[in-house]
């Protein structure tokens, strides 16, 4: 019996080319440490199929181990296997209508969300060796093998390399291509050892995948176009004299309506497929909710956002929402690299805010109940995170848009749920003419003209005296008001006197300074990861910039998401931060001024909360919750994300 679990190299490094006498270059080593057999079963076949093949392979010297899918935190543990050595086999079975079993429902929605989700990045699997094959049955046309597809195509999308063509077993009989899926399954396994005996001896050897060659990623050109088309990569537009006339492929609109004509739709069929795909629960015509990877991580007791440090909120209790997805802007660190609309003036048909609300929160519960059951989630935090206590207004577009967005805050005071409310500064009016908020965010990527055109893009002509004037808006609330300033290195972090003058011009409580967040390659964007800077970059920067403010100091730090938080002094009593809110007390307050016809009125101080020392600048905790456990993701790229 030979033993495969072994460490061979293709050839040394230093080692003359035979014909040419050349040095070559050191080649990869190939490891075959062991096979992990990964099963997601509904009537137990792929159960026994992993089984069978578990078997086989130690007979051969492999080291093998079968894992129900159930039981594996593929968030914890998957990333790994992109070191481990490990061969990774997956048995998906496709249940009803092309969905995933139970077993493998986590596993699936977990892999999906990974693929399409900035934060991990495009190669955060990149090293895994994997193999597939599906279970599934050709009667049911529109869903044949969906799982073990979809499987085999998140595992690509994250830079996973398979090992050979994806196998599709067919549990009807007339159509089975050896006659029964048991027959389909032994076909395929015998190619796979076959396989894999040639990766552990070293032979290069071409894989059965068409456009395929010694076990790389077997990509095809229709693989190719489908994952362009998928990530939004491909977005073209054309703006004439300063309004957009002409939506990218994606939204499909040629020519916006006049107003005297039917207004269409925001969300057209193609952009409701790309921002589906993108993880997005869209509502209606124009609006949206997903879930943020912070309230994912406070759900398994891994810490909060930078707003649980700051300012006391309960991340897996967090709805991250928008009325609009459409945007005045077409900033350079874009989220979704600009597949969503874009436009100056609400022109499209508008949904009440009665229906936006409620199906933001059904949507939003029913993400929340997928982590029943999953493993690590407290299950005393996904019973409170059922229960939406605060919102965030930040999703992407620009919410105050909306026309009816007094009316969707009102609706979310009236269930005592807190609002926190972005807006890109093109919208003066409109933040005057705002209800109450429990927040209001102004964003500051660029304190001049020049840096504010070139990282926002904005797309009214006027955009600087509208970024001014919203600037001297927000001076005039009387409720919590935020600068939120994202550094980007060669971009804006030279600019200290001129934002120093904008704070004074805008008076804000707060001031939060975050690095940008890198989003993946783009043709819309030529920002990169040499922009992104590092932790100790944005200390310094606030550093300097609170020194020039005679009335701030820096208050708090949230290190995971390379953000800090610098307060006015009003917020510091007898030497103690109170940066924090009393949700509570605020919720009063709100309703006291509506049931006196506003003329009892409220400021920031009336619903401020005590800081924990854990929070503040300098601790030891850096701002992570002592309460909780830091979790400390592989990753190819810094971890500095933020909602």
């Amino acid at each position: 019996m030979f033993n495969f679990s072994l460490r061979l190299c293709f050839q040394k490094s230093g080692e003359k080319d035979a014909v040419s006498g050349a040095i070559k270059q050191e080649e990869p080593e190939v490891h075959v440490s062991g096979v992990k057999i990964f099963y997601g079963s509904q009537t137990g076949t792929a159960k026994g199929f992993a089984k069978v093949l578990s078997e086989e392979l130690k007979a051969l010297g492999f080291p093998a181990e079968v894992i129900d899918m159930k039981d594996y935190d593929p968030d914890d543990r998957l990333a790994d296997e992109c070191v481990s050595g490990s061969v990774c086999v997956f048995l998906v079975a496709t249940y009803t209508d092309g969905q995933p079993t139970e077993s493998a429902e986590w596993f699936c929605k977990w892999l999906e969300d990974a693929s399409t989700d900035f934060r991990y990045g495009r190669t955060y699997l990149k090293g895994l060796r994997y193999a597939v094959f599906g279970l599934g049955n050709s009667v049911y046309v529109g869903h044949y093998n969906t799982v073990c597809k979809n499987v085999d195509k998140w595992l690509w999308m994250l830079s996973a390399k398979r090992l050979m063509t994806r196998g599709e077993g067919d549990c009807n009989v007339v159509k089975s291509r050896h006659g029964s899926v048991q027959a389909d399954f032994q076909a395929w396994k015998g190619k796979f050892l076959s396989r894999l005996q040639a990766l552990a001896t070293g032979e290069k050897k071409t894989c059965s995948g068409k456009n395929c060659k010694t076990g790389s990623s077997c990509k095809s050109k229709k693989e190719e176009e489908e994952a362009s088309k998928e990530t939004g990569s491909e977005v073209r537009r054309r703006e004439e004299d300063g309004e957009v006339v002409k939506f990218s492929k994606l939204n499909g609109v040629k020519k916006i309506d006049d107003d005297d004509g039917e207004r269409r739709e925001m969300i057209t069929a193609a952009l409701r497929e790309a921002l589906t795909k993108q993880g997005y629960k869209l509502i209606g015509s124009h609006s949206g909710v997903k879930l943020c990877r912070w309230t994912k991580s406070m759900l398994r007791g891994r810490g909060g956002c930078y707003k649980h440090t700051f300012y006391g909120i309960e991340s897996h209790r967090c709805m991250e929402t928008t009325p609009s997805l459409a945007c005045a802007n077409k900033c350079v660190f874009c989220w979704r690299h600009h597949t969503n609309p874009v436009g100056t003036e609400w022109r499209w048909k508008m949904d009440p805010a009665e229906k936006i609300l409620q199906d933001a929160l059904e949507k939003h519960q029913d993400m929340i109940r997928q982590f029943r059951g999953v493993p690590g989630v407290k299950p005393e935090r996904y019973e409170e995170g059922l229960a939406v206590k605060h919102c965030a207004l930040s999703l992407v577009g620009e919410p105050i848009m909306y026309p009816e967005i007094n009316a969707f805050i009102r609706l979310l005071h009236s269930r005592r749920i807190s609002s926190f409310l972005v807006t890109n500064a093109q919208f003066p009016e409109e933040i005057r003419s705002l209800e109450p908020v429990t927040q209001l965010y102004v964003s500051v990527d660029a304190s001049t003209k020049e840096s504010l055109k070139k990282i926002d893009r904005p797309l009214f002509k006027d955009f600087w005296p509208r970024f001014l004037d919203s600037l001297k808006a927000l001076g005039e609330k009387r409720q919590r008001t935020v600068y939120r300033l994202t550094l980007v290195k060669a971009w804006n972090v030279e600019e200290m006197q001129a934002y120093a003058e904008l704070i004074a011009l805008g008076q804000p409580d707060f001031i939060e300074v975050k690095g940008v967040t890198y989003c993946g390659e783009s043709s819309a964007s030529t920002l990169t990861m040499a922009n992104v800077p590092w932790h100790q970059e944005v200390v310094a920067f606030v550093q300097q910039l609170a020194a020039m403010l005679p009335e701030y100091e820096v208050a708090c730090e949230h290190e995971h998401s390379n953000c800090l938080l610098i307060a006015h002094k009003k917020f510091k009593l007898d030497g103690d931060w109170w940066t924090w809110i009393d949700y509570e007390r605020f919720q009063d307050l709100v309703q006291a001024q509506q049931d006196s016809g506003g003329r009892q009125t409220f400021s920031a101080l009336d619903y401020m909360a005590r800081t924990p020392s854990w929070a503040l600048f300098g601790a030891r905790e850096q701002g992570f919750d002592p309460a909780d456990t830091r979790f400390q993701r592989r990753n190819k790229t810094k971890d500095i994300s933020g909602c």
